[in-house]
């Protein structure tokens, strides 16, 4: 007798039917309602706790899909013997060189897939599931304790920093108050069945700043992340596609998943994030899957996703971002128009006017038109478009894509080697007094490197040439303008000599500059600006 495929969550109801509980304590969430009926939040409750009831119900009742899995790879790492994170994190401060750091925390993530094989046969094609049995493999990432001291301690804003959603009989709300998010009244949205989204924890928790401000790296784009709390029972989110690659990392409790293809090759790889959809717009899933702490989901943009809490848990992870607006046709919106400006200026071809006539065959309006003036006209587009890639600035609209890179970075979160030796860990500081140890000075036998692989840039606009730099940047996205500033012709080459030197030390001495005072000045300036450290501390 043939067997029948059973999904992950079909699969996981059959192990856990008998163990699922009933919602605690709602008689006690109905006395409170009474007491206190006059704020917003208990208005919430009695809008969504039906609701919450009714999708309880159907999650118990729900089906048992039959769907296979096409086009899904699943990865199971039975004794999920994963590094712990702190120690991890403590061994990577001990790696020299940035990108080898960040391509050993990428392989942590996805672990026990090699990156070559994901790269090359899942990034931006397929979604793929890891599940461990190791609910300890993200630990240290985040928590639940992490989010509460947050709210206590951080000037955490509704709607900048925090959302509070639901989605329930197919609606999705929100009901951000506004001002800053406080525990008695986010607690309070939490018990009455909403979810909570976090929307820049890295601007909070110095170890998810110092997780995305490693990835960014191995991705050359922005890595951002969002946290998501939800409670049991529950869904925050309508189904809907992002722009975004997506490294789903359950961090507590579990949740139940589903993954959509693309509706239509024109939602392969969007460019934008898609509308709330309805659950008949979006069809069947390929993937269905309870996640359970240490456990990962990575799908590409495009993908229609919705998550719900299971009855008997909660629910807390965090979604791993990047890739957002990097793509070729992203690249060409620069480099297009800007050959266009050069060719207008340089090549009088482009500059010739249209035929006298060309609005009586030309247009919707003559497309069905079996005119040969119609072909004459396409051919000479298509002999100018091929023109055109003639005078197409490349370079110079890769480096706009560098400094908008740039202005997305988080700052590098210093090991403690890279502080003691930096601007950021001089010991110069007032005692006793008086002001202590401000007499260290580079010099030509001083050895030094930049701080990071890709945290600094020589661009050109034409007329000038700026240094273009992260290590000032905010944890907050784009909170700070993009730090540069201009660089004389003298010293380019000394900068490029000591961002392709990397991961290297060399000595001030080496620099290509005129004299050895340029090659000082040069070092402390970069040295005060944060952007090269030393061998040794100073």
């Amino acid at each position: 007798m043939e067997r029948k495929h059973m999904s992950a969550f079909a699969l996981y109801q059959t192990i856990s039917a008998d163990a699922a509980k009933p919602p605690l304590q709602v008689a006690n969430k109905k006395k409170r309602k009474k007491e206190n009926g006059a704020s917003k939040v208990n208005t919430v409750k009695a809008q969504l706790k039906p609701e919450r009831k009714k999708m309880r119900k159907k999650l118990l009742k729900s089906a048992q899909r039959e769907e296979s899995l096409k086009g899904v790879t699943e990865e199971e790492c039975v004794n999920g013997d994963g590094e712990d994170l702190e120690a991890l994190l403590a061994n990577l401060a001990k790696v020299s060189n940035s990108k080898e750091r960040a391509s050993k925390l990428f392989q942590w993530l996805i672990n026990p897939i090699p990156a070559k094989s994901f790269f090359r046969e899942t990034w931006e094609k397929k979604p793929i599931l890891v599940q461990r049995k190791n609910p300890n493999y993200y630990k240290g990432l985040f928590s639940t304790a992490e989010f509460d001291r947050i709210l206590r301690e951080e000037d955490v804003q509704y709607g900048v920093n925090l959302d509070v959603t639901s989605y329930t009989n197919g609606t999705r709300e929100t009901h951000n108050p506004p001002g800053r998010a406080l525990p008695f009244t986010v607690w309070e949205f939490y018990e009455n069945g909403c979810s909570i989204r976090m929307l820049n924890p890295q601007a909070f928790s110095c170890t998810v700043w110092g997780v995305l401000s490693i990835l960014q790296e191995q991705f050359g784009s922005m890595a951002g992340a969002n946290i998501y709390l939800t409670p049991p029972g529950t869904q925050g989110f309508a189904p809907h596609y992002d722009d975004i690659e997506a490294f789903v990392v359950q961090l507590e409790g579990k949740k139940h998943w589903r993954v959509y293809n693309p509706r239509t090759e024109d939602e392969v790889l969007p460019v934008f994030s898609s509308p709330n959809y309805d659950q008949a717009d979006i069809g069947k899933p390929i993937l269905e899957v309870v996640l359970e702490a240490g456990d990962l989901l990575y799908f590409p943009r495009g993908f229609i996703h919705q998550g719900d809490c299971l009855p008997d848990a909660h629910s807390l992870h965090i979604t791993i971002s990047s890739y957002q607006k990097n793509s070729w046709g992203d690249l060409l919106q620069k480099v297009v128009p800007a050959a266009l400006d050069i060719a207008l200026e340089e090549d009088v071809e482009f500059r010739q006017g249209l035929p006298l006539d060309y609005l009586t065959y030309m247009g919707v309006q003559n497309s069905d038109k079996d005119d040969p003036r119609r072909t004459k006209f396409f051919s000479r587009i298509e002999s100018l478009m091929k023109k055109l890639t003639n005078y197409a600035p490349v370079d110079a609209a890769v480096d706009q894509k560098a400094r908008d890179f740039l202005h997305d970075c988080l700052p590098p979160m210093l090991t403690p080697e890279e502080l003691a030796t930096s601007v950021k860990g001089a010991p110069a500081r007032w005692e006793c007094g008086q002001v202590m140890d401000v007499g260290a000075h580079i010099t030509t036998q001083t050895r030094v490197r930049v701080l990071r692989a890709g945290c600094a840039r020589l661009c050109s606009d034409g007329e000038a040439v700026h240094l273009y730099y992260t290590t000032d940047n905010s944890r907050v996205y784009h909170k700070e303008e993009l730090k540069s500033f201009e660089v004389k012709a003298e010293y380019t080459d000394a900068i490029e000599f000591l961002i392709h030197s990397y991961p290297k030390f060399v000595t001030v001495g080496s620099f290509p500059c005129d004299s050895a005072e340029d090659r000082i000045t040069l070092a402390e300036l970069l040295f005060e600006r944060g952007i090269i450290h030393t061998a040794e501390p100073l």
